[in-house]
Order: structure tokens, then sequence, then C-alpha cells
């Protein structure tokens, strides 16, 4: 069987790994390079404690709020765009209590399945992606953060994921290598980091060994539909055929589902890190600050900074003030690292495509027989990797599911 996986990001090629695995004579064709892809910014977190989904009731109040804050964490660049207005009036929609406890289950499932899948590649020692299992910190500075953590670690233990309240004291005792000024976190032993800079050109480089054919530059121009099948693929660089296709473009798939004639409801939201060189004084637990909703990541020796999230279509620029709220937020946690405004070219950027409701799109389309989707990771695409590659060689291959696939159907907002 042949697969083409339109899309190079970690999802793509983590659907190409398995499925090569599987048997499958697989090409992955990626409009860009393959040492270019969203993946390699991002802040490296394996999480299983992220079981409940961005739309979430306070969610929609939260964000009317910080539109008007230029530095804020989370940005809708208003324009007038049907696509965004429908994302929108879905968001709102799922931001509810019912949907939240819907969704806890399958987020929790979804992340402890490709967790597993890390350890079975970390012992595997096929290549090396600097998996590390040291937990996450939940920081917060208030007493409302405080009492909205309480609740959170309440649902987590609840749902079998183990959830600490820590005092800013126990927080300091894990960390003694770096001051922390907090009054308090909630500790996820079971959460994980990797070094994506390292898992992405490794993976490639496994994929190369195992007969993968990587092909860069290949931006897709149509796709010929006939009696059910998509029949070809072509790109600005030629035309392709295979048995099936694995639709996997990020912020770029709704565009592609329109040639196949479905509305895809998903949103860029861009976010922006950078690395912290020789900081001195190292973390060695990766933590997200909850007030400034930034995070730091130990990094071979370095500390990576992300955050925000700016609804804003497929703009790639860089907002330097987004960039500098994540600079001014840092040292309220971490006092002693050197943090500055990083220089504009040193900044990465990239696209996370984000679902309404939080969920990812993982499996066939019931219109086309051989074209199956792995998209809308939102910011866990790489916590999700494993899991969406092991997932869509099962949908590819007809196997059975690790999972049940029906919440994440493309078509479950038609």
């Amino acid at each position: 069987m042949t697969v083409g996986i339109i899309g190079g990001g970690v999802s793509g090629l983590f659907s190409a790994y398995y499925l090569r695995r599987s048997g499958c004579d697989v090409t992955v064709l990626d409009n860009g390079t393959f040492a270019d892809s969203c993946s390699h910014g991002n802040a490296g977190m394996i999480v299983p404690s992220h079981i409940i989904p961005l739309a979430a009731p306070g969610m929609i109040a939260k964000g009317i709020r910080w539109m008007f804050q230029s530095d804020s964490p989370f940005y809708v660049k208003p324009r007038l765009n049907w696509e965004l207005m429908r994302w929108g009036w879905l968001f709102h929609r799922h931001a509810t209590a019912g949907h939240v406890e819907r969704a806890i289950p399958i987020l929790r499932d979804l992340s402890l399945l490709s967790k597993k899948g890390y350890q079975e590649l970390a012992m595997a020692d096929e290549f090396d992606f600097g998996w590390q299992e040291r937990g996450l910190f939940m920081l917060y500075q208030t007493a409302e953060s405080e009492h909205e953590m309480a609740e959170e670690a309440d649902v987590a233990n609840r749902a079998g994921i183990d959830a600490q309240l820590l005092t800013g004291q126990q927080v300091q005792d894990l960390e003694p290598d770096a001051r922390v000024t907090v009054r308090g976190a909630v500790y996820y032993p079971g959460d994980a980091h990797i070094y994506p800079n390292q898992l992405i050109p490794a993976l490639v480089a496994q994929l190369r060994r195992m007969g993968v054919t990587l092909l860069e530059n290949q931006q897709v121009v149509d796709l010929a539909v006939q009696t059910g099948n998509v029949r070809s693929i072509r790109t600005t660089a030629g035309e392709h055929s295979f048995d099936e296709i694995v639709l996997a473009a990020g912020a770029w798939s709704p565009d592609l589902m329109r040639k196949l004639g479905l509305n895809l409801p998903l949103q860029g939201g861009k976010g922006y890190s950078f690395m912290l060189p020789e900081p001195g004084q190292s973390i060695r637990i990766p933590a997200i600050m909850l007030e400034a909703r930034a995070t730091a990541t130990p990094m071979n020796g370095q500390v990576r900074v992300a955050g925000t999230l700016e609804i804003a279509g497929t703009d790639l620029s860089v907002n330097a003030n987004r960039v500098r709220g994540i600079v001014q937020s840092i040292n309220r946690y971490y006092p002693d690292l050197p943090v500055a405004q990083p220089a504009t070219e040193t900044v990465w950027r990239g696209l996370r495509p984000c679902s309404p409701d939080g969920l990812p799109y993982i499996g066939r389309l019931k219109h086309l027989t051989n074209v199956t989707i792995a998209t809308g990771h939102g910011m866990m695409g790489v916590s999700l990797g494993p899991a969406t590659g092991m997932l869509v060689a099962e949908a590819v291959t007809g196997r059975p599911a690790s999972l049940p696939l029906h919440p994440f159907a493309a078509d479950r907002f038609n």
C-alpha cells in the first residue's frame, strides 16, 4: 500500500513512522523544508495533565478582556472573516461545563497513549530526543489562581492524573538551583519533556533510514477527486498518486479540505518562543506560569521560554509587543534568570492548528474512502504526536483503533 502524507510537521512525521512500521510505502510532502516545521519551537512538554480543553467556562470572558491588551497572553486579531466568525461561535458553544466533562477522559486517554509511545521510543533507543520525566509545575502567585488550581488538581486526581498542591517553599525545594517567587503550584509528576530541536531532525533521519521518501518544497495546488477517492495530488513540483492520503497540514489544512468539499473549522494560533542561552541559574522542572500564560522548559543546559496564543489566520510576522509580554512576565516567577527582549530574528514563531472544541481531528473522512486527517492539536501537537501517528496508521491499514475515533471526526460540526 502506498501512502502520501501532506505535511511534514510532528503529526505527519509520526504518522509516517507508524505507517512505515505497519509495512506501508510512505511518502511525505511538505510545502517547505523539514528543518523549519512548526514543531521545532515547541515548549517540548508532554502533558497528560492537560485534560481540560481550551474551550472551557470562563475562557470567553478572559479572551474578551485580553483582546484589548497588546501584550496579553491571548489575542484574536479582529477581521471580517466568515471562517473566524464560525470558529468563534463554535468555541462559544463548547465553552461549557458539560463539554469539559465529556472531553476530560478523551484527552486523558489520548495523552496517556502518547506518553506511552514516547516511553517505548526512548527505551527502543532508535533515535534520541532528550526524553526526561521530571513532571510539570503550574506556578501561581495569587489567591484567585490558587483557588482555580486547587479545583483543577481535584479534577485531575478524580480522572486518575496525579496532581499535588505545593506551597511556595515546596516548589523551591524542588528547584534548588534557581530562585522561584510564587504562592504555590500544582505539581504533575507524571508529565515529561523533550527537546523538539532534537526530536524533529532525529525523527526525519530515522524515517530516511526506514525507507520513507521525504519531499520538500511541495506546495499542494490541487487534489483530483474521482468516484469518492483522491486520485492524485498536484504540487508545484509535480503530480503524485497514492493508494491512501493522510492530510496533516496543520494550520493550512482548511485550504486543502475545501478542495475536498469540507469546511473544516480550524484557526492558526500563533505562538512565540526563544532561548535563554547559558542562564547561569537553570531550572530542573518545566513550568507553566499561570497568570502570565507563559512557559519555561529546561533544554540542554538552556531554558526555552514560550507563550501567547494569537488567532491571526496564517500571518507569521512577529509581534514585538507580544514577545515583550512574555519577557516581562518571566522575572515575576524566576527573578534571577537573565531575560532580555530578544532580537526579532532570533524569535521562533509558529502556528498551532486550533479546533473550536479543543479536540484534534484524527481519522478517516466519511465522504472520501482513501483520506485520513491528522490536525487540530492546538498547543499539544508535540505532546500528542505518537498517539496521533498510531491512530492514523490503524485507520489507514484497517486495524482496530487503540481509542474510539468518533470524538475526533472531521465532520463533527456539520
